[in-house]
């Protein structure tokens, strides 16, 4: 499986470089209310364009999952709290236990 990956990963790669060596134009980039334009070559900006909505999507769904994060770890504090309880129990149980008599 890993080497599955590592080829994947590979093909990727080389798709990407021919993508970079494919379109090296340039294009002029600007964002509205600024008045600056800078000038990139094509793929840098779709490259960054993709990279930027990954990272966005990736933030998002973090905070997103905030709310669960939080559960599960009061979660596993609270089941450590019962294996504790439950332990306990079972000494105090053992220890109080009734001999049974041996019949001879």
């Amino acid at each position: 499986m890993r080497f599955l990956s590592w080829i994947v990963l590979a093909l990727v790669a080389v798709v990407l470089v021919l993508f970079a060596v494919s379109n090296r134009e340039t294009v002029s980039v600007g964002l509205w209310p600024l008045p600056v334009l800078v000038d990139l070559p094509l793929y840098l900006v779709l490259l960054g364009t993709l990279i930027f909505g990954f990272v966005a999507g990736e933030l998002t769904a973090w905070v997103r999952g905030w709310r669960r994060r939080r559960e599960a770890r009061r979660n596993r504090v609270r089941i450590v709290q019962l294996e504790r309880e439950v332990a306990a129990a079972q000494v105090a149980r053992a220890d109080h236990a009734v001999p049974v008599p041996v019949a001879r």
